[in-house]
């Protein structure tokens, strides 16, 4: 099968991949309007993502840890970065790649973050030409790692995602709110309004009223 590869120019960053999978209009604001707003959820994110980018690299036996390791792949047109990439020592004296991605709070019931985590392994695979079957997700909030495996189903969801990405950034039009639960722990709440201008004629009124006030 013949892949299409795309330039430098053309890269998107991997992490809007996380963020069209939690929700495409956050994925708009940050990666096409270039909004961006901390909150504690954010906040907490970041510290743990400073800790894993404050090292280099150190080795525990037969394993090999590398921090903040930069990633790319040329088939999908992904550029970011790995919070950590584990190098387990093989049988035959090669090393194969583990990604593991921090994540503050607990594991999720969807694969928002899995997809995140196949990306990166995706990248890996293809700048080292190797097979990575699985990596780990650490949750601050439980101090454990969860295991993910790069199944058929995940790659496939993944490349989907990425797809869909690039060509919501392309197009470079935000979608409309609509609000759900998960919409109170987004950073972009504020910015977003999702309550307001999900109703038909809402965002009028608001207008309409603030204008009033004024």
């Amino acid at each position: 099968m013949t892949y299409k590869t795309y330039t430098e120019e053309d890269f998107i960053m991997l992490s809007a991949l996380q963020h069209y999978a939690y929700c495409p209009r956050q994925c708009a604001l940050i990666h096409i309007e270039q909004v961006w707003s901390e909150n504690i959820f954010t906040a907490e994110g970041r510290i743990m993502h400073d800790k894993a980018d404050s090292a280099k690299y150190e080795s525990r036996g037969n394993v090999r840890i590398d921090y903040s390791v930069p990633l790319r792949s040329l088939r999908l047109g992904l550029i970011g970065k790995a919070d950590v990439v584990e190098f387990h020592r093989q049988a035959n004296g090669g090393w194969l790649p583990f990604p593991v991605e921090y994540k503050r709070g607990k594991p999720k019931a969807d694969d928002v973050d899995k997809v995140q985590l196949c990306a990166q392994a995706i990248c890996l695979e293809e700048m080292l030409d190797v097979e990575i079957k699985e990596g780990a997700l650490f949750y601050g909030q439980t101090r454990r790692r969860e295991d993910v495996v790069f199944d058929s189903a995940l790659r496939a969801k993944t490349e989907d995602i990425a797809l869909k990405t690039r060509e919501l950034i392309a197009a470079g039009i935000t979608p409309k709110a609509e609000y759900s639960k998960k919409c109170d722990k987004c950073s972009l709440l504020e910015i977003c309004m999702p309550k307001t201008c999900d109703k038909k004629g809402a965002a009028g009124r608001y207008l309409l009223k603030a204008i009033q006030e004024e």
